[in-house]
């Protein structure tokens, strides 16, 4: 039991949790229990106005954030396609094609690590590293400013919210991630059934439910309000099949061992993802990615880092078959498996149980009208300007 201070430090985080919508923290015996999703947290120092949330939407769908005004935000998040990308590895910057799938950003205001390895710790860190990603926007920090100074209305908006003189990079960034921060999925019948509607969920749904927190395990890493714990795991998933016959797959995976700074021997014999060890260079974090949330899955799909499972049914037979293999290197992948994966013995009614309970995680599928874009216009010389 803990006393004094540490009791009191404890009780105060499982406070603070509980405010942001995360239920009390895990236990060395306890995973956070499975609960409707509170509001998103909102950081101090980029509060959320109408305005702001404005101006990040347009400059979300705009184009010329990219590096040739070709590729916005909106392409590889597209509403239509669950403001993901509906094929295995998400487009790329033309001439390139990506090298993971594409994630959606709806409730991603709540994760506190973003991407498939967690590089990005918060929607302002995020925006940049793809907007500026070789193989994602490719754009550049001066150009982006400088297009930008040549549209009026950014110009005046911009000054408006932020009192930037022109507009500033960094706060285009500020605007956007406060734009994802009202794309929130919280009134799903599963919400709805966890505020205390029973009625929310069918009797096979319910089922489902029991599975998920009992005999399919689930629950181990798929916890928490969001349905993820956000650590990393090796599951052992199939390499991803573009690789195996497109050039310009195998062009990007190729960059991305050098720019990633794999060893030469790596870099000659790899062909799978290695995951977080790109991080951490660390062989103990071969293969490992982290936990997808389970939300908004319904429109999502295909699922995983590399797009292998096209639907849930596909999914649930992975997990119970426990999980795959992915040993393509040294032999060094295969020790890095999760030991929390081993075969469930589901049966046929069961696993669509299951699936039955995944469809509940997603209510109705978030639309919103495209903005309309401003245009350019020549800039005003200091003889008009006065």
């Amino acid at each position: 039991m803990k006393t004094g201070k540490a009791h009191i430090l404890a009780a105060a985080a499982a406070i603070g949790l509980a405010a942001l919508g995360f239920g009390a923290p895990a236990s060395a015996d306890m995973n956070p229990a499975l609960a409707a999703l509170g509001p998103p947290p909102i950081p101090t120092d980029n509060v959320q106005t109408p305005e702001k949330v404005e101006l990040g939407k347009m400059l979300f769908f705009d184009t010329r954030i990219g590096g040739d005004a070709s590729v916005s935000c909106a392409d590889c998040h597209a509403q239509k396609q669950g403001w993901g990308f509906a094929d295995p590895i998400s487009r790329g910057y033309p001439g390139v094609i990506h090298w993971r799938n594409s994630q959606t950003v709806i409730n991603s205001a709540y994760l506190g690590k973003l991407f498939w390895t967690g590089s990005a710790k918060s929607l302002e860190n995020q925006a940049p590293a793809a907007a500026l990603g070789a193989v994602s926007g490719n754009g550049e920090r001066d150009m982006v400013e400088a297009r930008l100074a040549f549209i009026p209305e950014y110009v005046k908006r911009f000054k408006d919210v932020f009192g930037d003189d022109w507009p500033k990079v960094n706060n285009v960034w500020r605007a956007m991630a406060a734009f994802e921060r009202t794309l929130i999925h919280n009134n799903t019948p599963f919400d709805q059934y966890m505020r205390g509607d029973k009625s929310a969920l069918s009797e096979q749904q319910v089922r489902g439910l029991e599975l998920f927190q009992g005999k399919a395990s689930c629950i181990e890493c798929h916890n928490g309000p969001l349905l993820t714990d956000e650590r990393y795991y090796n599951l052992g998933v199939p390499r991803a099949e573009d690789w195996l016959d497109s050039g310009l797959a195998q062009i990007t995976f190729r960059y991305e061992q050098l720019a990633k700074g794999t060893t030469e021997k790596m870099y000659r014999k790899i062909k799978d993802d290695a995951g977080l060890y790109y991080r951490t260079k660390q062989k103990s974090d071969m293969g490992k990615f982290r936990t997808a949330p389970l939300r908004y899955t319904a429109y999502t799909a295909p699922f995983m880092h590399n797009g292998s499972f096209f639907d849930f049914d596909e999914i649930v037979d992975f997990y119970n078959e426990g999980g795959g293999e992915n040993d393509f290197t040294d032999g060094s992948w295969a020790a890095n498996k999760t030991k929390l994966l081993k075969p469930l013995g589901l049966s046929d009614e069961e696993k669509e149980d299951l699936v039955a309970f995944l469809e509940s995680l997603s209510g109705e599928e978030i639309r919103i009208p495209t903005p309309k874009l401003p245009p350019y216009a020549p800039l005003a010389s200091a003889k008009n300007a006065n």
